[in-house]
């Protein structure tokens, strides 16, 4: 279901954007724009994250990796010598 008709986002993409950290309306703003054209859509936001305090904000102030991070992959290496 559309959240954000101004930018065609979706509850899903809201609800994978607070898996990441984003914990407020003004950061999920930031990450996909939803909320920054007319507005109507702030509120709904709003309810689709809760209320209270956000785990994943207090790890990424202490300087913690997101919850959802996965390590880079190692840059693939040749094993062959060029002669």
């Amino acid at each position: 279901m559309y959240v954000c008709s101004c930018f065609g986002i979706t509850e899903e993409q809201v609800q994978e954007h607070a898996a990441a950290g984003a914990c407020t309306p003004r950061q999920i703003a930031s990450a996909s724009k939803a909320g920054t054209d007319c507005g109507s859509c702030v509120r709904r936001i709003q309810g689709i994250l809760g209320r209270g305090e956000c785990p994943r904000r207090a790890a990424l102030d202490r300087g913690e990796q997101p919850l959802t991070a996965q390590p880079a992959p190692a840059p693939a290496t040749s094993s062959a010598v060029a002669a």
